[in-house]
């Protein structure tokens, strides 16, 4: 026996308070959507790297095999 606490249910589009830009078909207001999501996460999604490979000035080069 399922009870509705077992089911998820989606929200009731008539419960917003604003249209979505999807709903709306507006392809500026996604896109801008979309870039300050991007933004938002940004140092998540792709970390600094934390280590520096150098090799010192005059170092010869490794000897071919």
């Amino acid at each position: 026996m399922t009870t509705e606490q077992d089911t998820q249910k989606m929200p009731d589009k008539s419960q917003r308070t604003t249209p979505s830009a999807r709903e709306k078909d507006d392809a500026a207001n996604l896109e801008e959507q979309l870039e300050e999501g991007l933004e938002d996460t940004f140092p998540a999604s792709d970390p600094v790297a934390t280590t520096v490979t150098s090799i010192p000035a005059g170092t010869p080069p490794p000897p071919r095999r």
